[in-house]
């Protein structure tokens, strides 16, 4: 995971092992890597893809692979930046996730959400959440640069927190369905029966 924070001893073992599917340890034993597929995540470039922005106009089809291009090209010219040839010339190829959608980060929230669900239904009640609600803790909970991990975070503080408070406060009974929506007047999100 990130690469590129790893101690520059690292990348030495790692070319023995990129390079001769293999590691000796200091005792001279060896490690078989013959049959192995070794994943390394980066985030280098992305600081230099935001920068360099989307743009303003429609998302053509031409445009989408333009973008795509130019973004390969980018990532390309900051590997080089980062890493010996020796290192880049061992790797096989360089796979570049496209940032998160809207759509998946609704999707990454039914999914935490599942686990609320299930200890709501534990005590007798369930949640559903309206497409604001939604909206407003995609909104708290995304980082173009930390990606959907501040989501749970922001599932918690502003979501499972307040709905702790209000179920305390509230005549919930076995059977109820909660549902959160957005309060835009005060930016948090309300519960109602």
């Amino acid at each position: 995971d990130e690469i590129e924070k790893a101690h520059p001893d690292i990348y030495n073992i790692l070319l023995q092992v990129l390079d001769d599917g293999q590691l000796t340890d200091g005792l001279g034993r060896k490690v078989d890597f013959k049959n192995t597929l070794i994943i390394m995540t980066s985030n280098i470039g992305v600081r230099q893809l935001k920068e360099f922005g989307d743009g303003v106009g429609f998302a053509t089809a031409a445009r989408v692979q333009n973008q795509e291009e130019n973004n390969k090209a980018v990532i390309e010219k900051a590997l080089k930046r980062t890493f010996s040839p020796e290192f880049l010339n061992r790797i096989d190829d360089v796979i570049i996730f496209n940032s998160l959608s809207k759509e998946n980060i609704h999707e990454i929230i039914n999914i935490l959400m599942k686990g609320v669900t299930k200890r709501l239904s534990n005590l007798g009640f369930s949640l559903e959440l309206t497409d604001e609600a939604k909206d407003f803790i995609a909104d708290k909970g995304y980082d173009v640069q930390f990606g959907a991990r501040p989501l749970h975070r922001a599932i918690q503080k502003h979501l499972e927190d307040p709905l702790a408070e209000e179920i305390l406060n509230m005549n919930v009974k076995q059977g109820d369905v909660l549902i959160a929506g957005l309060d835009k007047e005060n930016g948090k999100l309300t519960f109602t029966l």
